[in-house]
């Protein structure tokens, strides 16, 4: 027991049932979608044999979905990319399961490896493509759940100034 404090509790605090708080069936914070998404990539079991490559297309497969979310898993050939675009009042986190992805975001490209996680807000516009010699599968999580996707006119880069070119 504390001396230092006037406050005694007495009998099993787990009892007192205000003080408990209820169980969460879904996320709905930043972080407990960032936990959402960790912990769908730890069970490969669960995602894995879902898989398949699609030379022509994306493949996409919503692989859940719940109260105000829903998650997607996507595969990528070397070459294939999203096109620049957003994701209209819908945030999200994008998570690189297996192989290497490159995002061409606001702050320049980045290269996402496996376990790399990238959060993003409504509004946010970016291209990700597999610019490797192998496949790559990633994972979105959008909450709200995504109900548009916007695409925008790539910058073009003229050779004199290097620099991006708007239409």
């Amino acid at each position: 027991m504390n001396n230092d404090s006037d406050l005694q509790i007495a009998g099993d605090i787990l009892e007192v049932p205000h003080l408990l708080q209820p169980a969460k069936e879904h996320p709905t914070t930043v972080a407990e979608f960032i936990g959402l998404a960790r912990e769908i990539s730890a069970d490969r079991t669960a995602w894995e044999h879902l898989v398949e490559y699609d030379a022509t297309t994306r493949w996409y497969h919503r692989l859940r979905t719940g109260p105000g979310y829903e998650v997607w898993l996507l595969s990528w050939v070397p070459g294939q990319g999203s096109g620049r675009h957003d994701h209209g009042r819908s945030s999200g986190v994008l998570t690189v399961l297996d192989g290497e992805l490159t995002e061409h975001g606001q702050r320049g490209p980045r290269t996402l490896a496996p376990g790399t996680q990238h959060v993003f807000a409504p509004g946010y516009s970016h291209e990700v493509v597999n610019d490797s010699l192998d496949g790559a599968v990633s994972l979105h999580v959008y909450f709200p759940g995504l109900t548009e996707m916007p695409m925008h006119e790539m910058p073009r880069c003229t050779p004199a100034t290097a620099e991006p070119v708007t239409a």
